[in-house]
């Protein structure tokens, strides 16, 4: 069976958005591109600072509650039939749960075959970019650079700390070959 997902993991600022924009240049077809940022950012305002929804600390930390768990799981859902229903999808998450999120990602999944990557990068390296980027609280990078990767299993994983996002796209693709 083809390929239908791939599912990159990484922290904040670790380069995943690069990866899925390199991706989708450098496969042959044609792969809709969805990140856990443009959840967050549909979710209702209210649900963005609440802790129902979903609050980020003065020092970065994370923190989701129950609304926030039923509207995630509908999204995965959403994502997951769209891929059944013959698009090809890759998904750009930030498993805060570690194991757990992954978890959640497979009972939704089922049998459909998914190509897991798992997207490392430098704590200090992420910081920097972090703050480049100018839209994130400080100190998120740092906090996930090691926790989103705990106790989940990949097919494959890139570094970013010295690998360029379309070098690491064409690692992926080779990979689904």
């Amino acid at each position: 069976m083809t390929t239908q997902m791939i599912i990159l993991n990484g922290g904040s600022s670790s380069g995943k958005s690069g990866i899925v924009r390199c991706l989708q240049a450098v496969l042959s077809d044609p792969w809709l591109a969805f990140g856990c940022d443009g959840f967050v950012d549909a979710l209702p305002a209210r649900m963005q600072a609440a802790d129902e929804g979903i609050v980020v600390a003065a020092d970065g930390g994370v923190s989701v509650g129950a609304d926030f768990r039923t509207l995630e799981a509908a999204w995965r859902d959403g994502l997951v039939a769209t891929a059944r229903a013959g698009a090809r999808v890759i998904i750009d998450d930030v498993f805060l749960g570690g194991a757990a999120s992954q978890q959640r990602w497979q009972k939704a999944l089922g049998d459909l075959p998914v190509l897991w990557v798992g997207v490392r990068c430098a704590s200090a390296v992420a910081t920097g970019r972090e703050v480049a980027r100018g839209d994130r609280t400080q100190g998120m990078a740092a906090s996930q650079a090691e926790v989103v990767h705990q106790g989940v299993r990949y097919d494959l994983e890139v570094d970013t700390t010295h690998t360029e996002s379309l070098a690491c796209a064409r690692a992926i693709a080779a990979r689904l070959s």
